[in-house]
């Protein structure tokens, strides 16, 4: 059957995974041999360690994309630091293709920075002095320049330098484009985004990766606990 998604689904060929690599102990993804995206938004929730963003820099090197983050174009390294993962993994893709895409991740996000102004000040460039502007600033500019309808975009914590108003002019970004056929994953804790309608959120906590709804992840259970008792929880995490 063709996909109607630009990537559909993802295979794990464990094969090609070591014997003793810590991959096999990640509980979402061990023994996993496919996962299928239906939707034009797709989260990946869970705790530190569980995985999340192990398999979105693994779909995005499969993807083209620098390890680092930027678009295809981009071919640069500070650090090697991913996995064998992205070598084992098969993308099921749909009937169209991406033209254009992007890896945003928070964590390099200022190396990408630089070789954006860098690459900028080429011919027919047009230089966009991220590192002149606030981290938050530079990084929802980046994304609003980059995002295209009908593109393929990986984010790994976009919300890590934006205030809860820039996470929804981010939101209104990812949703705009996703109507125009663009496909976005993106690991997040931020019980903003994952509000967005529409897309499908899996959670990599309690076993193989499965999705859940909105109000079944822990950002927003524990936003809501925190915001409707506050001073109970706060009494009871600060006395000891």
């Amino acid at each position: 059957m063709l996909e109607k998604q630009l990537i559909g689904g993802v295979m794990i060929d464990w094969a090609k995974i070591a014997q003793y690599s810590y991959l096999r102990t990640i509980p979402a993804l061990s023994g996993v041999d496919e996962i299928r995206f239906t939707h034009n938004v797709t989260f990946f929730v869970g705790e530190n360690g569980s995985g999340k963003s192990t398999l979105l820099e693994a779909m995005a090197i499969a993807s083209g994309f620098n390890p680092e983050g930027g678009s295809r174009n981009y071919n640069f390294s500070t650090y090697d630091s991913h996995s064998e993962l992205c070598g084992a993994i098969r993308l099921r893709r749909g009937v169209r293709s991406a033209r254009w895409g992007y890896f945003l991740r928070a964590e390099s996000f200022y190396n990408v920075a630089t070789k954006e102004d860098e690459y900028s000040r080429g011919p027919g460039g047009r230089p966009q002095h991220f590192h002149e502007k606030s981290h938050g600033e530079s990084f929802l500019a980046l994304a609003q320049n980059s995002f295209r309808p009908g593109g393929l975009y990986f984010l790994d914590e976009p919300e890590a330098a934006l205030s809860p108003q820039r996470q929804l002019t981010l939101l209104v970004e990812i949703d705009r484009c996703a109507c125009g056929g663009a496909q976005f994953f993106i690991v997040t804790h931020s019980p903003i985004l994952l509000g967005l309608p529409g897309a499908e959120i899996l959670s990599f906590d309690g076993g193989p990766v499965h999705p859940i709804e909105y109000e079944e992840t822990d950002s927003y259970q524990v936003t809501e606990m925190f915001i409707n008792n506050r001073e109970q929880i706060l009494r009871r995490l600060l006395e000891n």
